[in-house]
């Protein structure tokens, strides 16, 4: 049975996949993003082994708060550094009715059709569209991610796109351009998720001795944010639905209803509360159709 290193577990994430998800935070990355806000998992060793009887056991007891649309999703570091044990651990959860997401860079070593087999969605990390300037920004090849993305492709798998835009080297309208048109042609994007380059992650280099290039770029504005990703919304035709927004608040209340098991921590509840709240101040129209249900 294979095992896997894990870095570090989210027994229950909001933001890596839809619905609410354990997150398996995978040992390993061959990329050095500049902007990267995990440089302690690297490196593929250090951290805790667990086979997937064990993770299997964690996902069946938290299955009940998943709802139509959680699951269980693999991120990093790189899980495509450990691919065989994520397609193990994904057979094993289609085989209980979990959905399986797979959050990337698409930086693997290659033959992804096995694992592609059980993977419901795939959440793909453009860092940038051009050879040069992704080299610059990464450290690695952009080959290596774009045959992995042709993979997807070809398997049909569901996507969500997500990049991180950083003032000064991906915020450029022209940039933003090129990255949408380049999305268009992806025949399954179902989501495009722009993310804003944050300075939490600078301690940790001063931890661990590591230079931090970016050290004086401050994080991204939200205005400008969501200017850009309004562009995407309309430019990609990528919006949600109502019914859509309206099962992803009711998931969150039934799933925060049962939270008196008290098996879940009072930072989560607060976290998906502020989920909630923020869903019903995006879509103020459906509140009263909410709340009638709730009553």
């Amino acid at each position: 049975m294979q095992a896997g290193k894990i870095h570090s577990i989210e027994s229950m994430g909001l933001v890596d996949g839809p619905g609410i998800r354990t997150v398996l935070f995978l040992q390993g990355c061959r990329l050095r993003c500049r902007y990267c806000h995990n440089p302690d998992t690297w490196q593929l060793s250090g951290e805790k082994e667990m086979d997937v009887d064990q993770i299997m056991k964690m996902l069946k007891r938290y299955r009940p708060y998943y709802g139509k649309t959680g699951g269980v999703t693999c991120s990093g570091g790189e899980p495509l550094l450990q691919a065989e044990f994520v397609t193990e651990l994904f057979k094993a959860c289609k085989a209980e009715n979990i959905s399986t997401c797979l959050d990337t860079a698409g930086y693997g070593n290659g033959s992804y059709d096995a694992l592609l087999d059980y993977t419901d969605l795939v959440i793909f990390d453009i860092k940038h569209m051009v050879p040069e300037n992704y080299h610059e920004l990464t450290g690695g090849e952009i080959t290596v991610a774009t045959a992995f993305l042709e993979a997807v492709k070809a398997n049909g798998v569901p996507l969500w796109i997500r990049h991180v835009v950083v003032p000064g080297l991906t915020d450029g309208e022209s940039h933003i351009r090129q990255l949408g048109e380049m999305i268009k042609t992806i025949p399954n994007v179902q989501k495009v998720e722009l993310l804003p380059y944050h300075t939490m992650g600078v301690e940790k280099y001063h931890t661990l001795g590591i230079p931090y290039s970016l050290e004086n770029v401050p994080s991204l504005e939200q205005k400008k944010l969501q200017y850009l990703q309004n562009y995407f919304d309309e430019e990609l035709d990528l919006q949600y639905t109502q019914s859509e927004i309206l099962d992803q608040m009711m998931e969150l209340y039934i799933a925060r209803v049962m939270m008196n098991s008290n098996i879940l921590s009072e930072l989560f509840k607060e976290t998906m509360d502020a989920t909630l709240q923020q869903l019903l101040i995006s879509n103020a129209e459906m509140l009263n159709t909410l709340q009638e249900i709730i009553d």
